[in-house]
């Protein structure tokens, strides 16, 4: 119930800020932060959607280990993928951490009819929020956009979403 409250609490928190840098004209705010096995990555906000606590999902059998199963979210049934081990970082998750991780919907204009599994968020972010970038290396998947670091040397790989939900892996389980 208290992790309810508090995604319900992050979620006014976010809508909050969207709506107050769009009052002043800015675009500080261009992504949502996430953190899934153990790494930073940057969601832009137009391709994320709604975000849920962790629910029932229903395994399906002969999918891929990173793909979790359909759950029910606000009546309409979704493919659940772990972002995490979707990018090759597979972790074991007890029962505790998977009821402390969220579901983000993809936003419904990518046409693909999927939730991302994240262990935590982290809030909204935005350009200044970086004091460094660099493109992505030659060998990088297509759907790494510019890795960032901030001021205290963390870094954050920007995720395009659109790319991914197109990609041949998402696209061979028809979510």
């Amino acid at each position: 119930m208290a992790n309810r409250e508090a995604l319900r609490e992050l979620q006014t928190r976010l809508a909050n800020r969207l709506q107050a840098a769009k009052a002043e004209g800015s675009s500080v705010s261009s992504w949502l932060a996430v953190q899934t096995a153990g790494r930073r990555y940057l969601l832009p906000l137009a391709h994320s959607g709604e975000i849920f606590p962790w629910t029932g999902v229903q395994a399906v059998p002969y999918t891929q280990p990173w793909y979790l199963g359909i759950a029910n979210l606000r009546g309409s049934l979704m493919g659940v993928v772990d972002l995490g081990a979707l990018l090759g970082y597979p972790v074991a998750r007890t029962e505790q951490a998977l009821t402390e991780s969220s579901l983000l919907a993809v936003n419904p204009v990518l046409e693909v009819n999927a939730a991302l599994m994240v262990d935590s968020l982290l809030g909204l972010r935005g350009t200044d929020a970086f004091v460094s970038s660099e493109a992505p290396s030659e060998d990088a998947p297509e759907y790494f956009g510019t890795l960032y670091t901030d001021a205290e040397g963390a870094t954050w790989q920007e995720l395009n979403l659109q790319v991914l939900a197109q990609s041949p892996v998402f696209l061979s389980i028809g979510v």
